[in-house]
């Protein structure tokens, strides 16, 4: 059974499937949400910008 740890609440969430869990890796709506509210808002960031020496040859 695969099992998930949300990112926003860290309740584990257990289910039969992958399938099973459309929120993955968030538990529910509300969890997904309030992660990406913490991009919107600066509370999240990329600490440093990609050197050009780490991008993928084929971009």
């Amino acid at each position: 059974m695969p099992t998930f740890d949300c990112p926003t609440c860290e309740k584990i969430l257990t289910v039969a499937k992958r399938e099973d869990a459309p929120f993955r890796p968030f538990c529910c709506e509300r969890c997904k949400q309030v992660d990406l509210g913490k991009w919107l808002d600066g509370t999240y960031c990329i600490s440093e910008p990609i050197a050009p020496d780490e991008l993928p040859e084929d971009v």
